[in-house]
């Protein structure tokens, strides 16, 4: 696995050699048992945590089913100041910290093992790529969570699940800022009857 999410950033599997240019900053993540990296869905948060990061500094970000820190050490990476990421597994949280461990990144990521309820904190920019099942049940919790202003970057769902969850967004008091979409090549239809993953960035009014 090989991204490259900005002039100044890669993202690279610990099996992919990869020699720097002068400024740039790797990212060395391996996935575990975890869910890929190089997935279409990871993919597009990727892109979209960047552009925003770019586009206004974050002092606090929080990144909701962590597994192996992609997004988190990214995150981090790009400009903001703390990373807190939260799982279930403890297999995740136990490859989160050893990758940002391995990166240098430890000082500022906290990796906790539950849900978002053992959260008292405000985040700026949140992120959830999570299966469709569950950020239906986290529309509150995002919430809740949200600083003034916040932004959010959900995806790990299709083109075929977004209007219900949209319609919970819009009720909640969140806006649409941006769409993106990537398919994924596979044989068979997927039970979602839809080859398209979909990630949004959202902004709370």
């Amino acid at each position: 696995m090989f991204n490259r999410l900005s002039p100044q950033l890669v993202l690279r599997s610990p099996w992919r050699p990869y020699r720097p240019r002068p400024g740039e900053r790797v990212l060395v993540l391996a996935a575990g048992s975890t869910f890929p990296p190089g997935h279409p869905a990871t993919r597009l948060c990727l892109d979209l945590l960047v552009e925003t990061l770019a586009a206004a500094p974050c002092p606090q970000l929080l990144d909701v089913g962590c597994g192996s820190g992609v997004l988190l050490l990214a995150g981090v990476a790009a400009g903001a100041q703390v990373g807190v990421g939260v799982d279930l597994s403890w297999r995740a949280v136990a490859t989160t910290r050893n990758n940002a461990r391995a990166n240098g990144l430890a000082a500022a990521v906290q990796v906790v093992r539950g849900s978002t309820e053992c959260l008292r904190h405000a985040f700026g920019v949140m992120l959830g790529n999570l299966p469709w099942a569950v950020q239906m049940d986290k529309v509150a919790e995002f919430t809740r969570l949200a600083a003034s202003d916040a932004r959010l970057i959900l995806s790990g769902f299709k083109d075929t699940q977004e209007e219900e969850l949209r319609a919970g967004y819009e009720q909640a008091g969140w806006v649409m800022e941006t769409r993106r979409t990537r398919d994924e090549w596979v044989i068979e239809l997927p039970p979602e009857k839809s080859y398209t993953w979909v990630a949004w960035q959202l902004r709370r009014r």
